[in-house]
């Protein structure tokens, strides 16, 4: 092969390569534009939330979860043994707002709890000691 030829072929792939990139840059932002959502409550078994105990976990500040998240003390999360890092939820407590939060750990929690809180989720939702919240898993929804 002749080296003006490869330089041709070198060439023209360079073109089909930048205009693929191109067409899925346009692609993705008008997806983006189109489709905003917010996030809102996925209610499952028939919109029903489900219930189970939590608690405030004993601070340790500074230190990095499994999860990647460095805990602060304006962290708001919950550490679950089932859920995945990163898995949004809504948590309520009593008359409380929900609060849309995360799993910042994914490790064991004491037996009989479903999660065990952040101190600063404990405090919004208004937890002293081990009490029964409800949890559904946060999705989108189309605006």
């Amino acid at each position: 092969m002749s080296p003006a030829l490869a330089q041709r072929e070198i060439a023209l792939a360079a073109i089909a390569l930048l205009a693929g990139i191109v067409s899925l840059a346009l692609t993705a932002h008008g997806d983006r534009t189109k489709a905003r959502s917010l996030i809102q409550p996925v209610t499952l078994e028939g919109g029903q939330w489900r219930t189970g105990l939590a608690g405030a976990s004993p601070p340790h500040y500074g230190r990095r979860t499994n999860c990647g998240f460095v805990v602060e003390p304006g962290t708001v999360g919950v550490t679950d043994s089932v859920l995945p890092c990163g898995i949004k939820l809504f948590v309520a407590f009593g008359d409380s707002p929900r609060v849309l939060t995360q799993v910042i750990e994914h490790s064991a929690v004491p037996p009989g709890r479903k999660f065990e809180l952040t101190p600063r989720l404990a405090e919004k939702l208004g937890i002293d000691g081990v009490q029964k919240i409800r949890w559904v898993f946060a999705g989108t929804t189309p605006t």
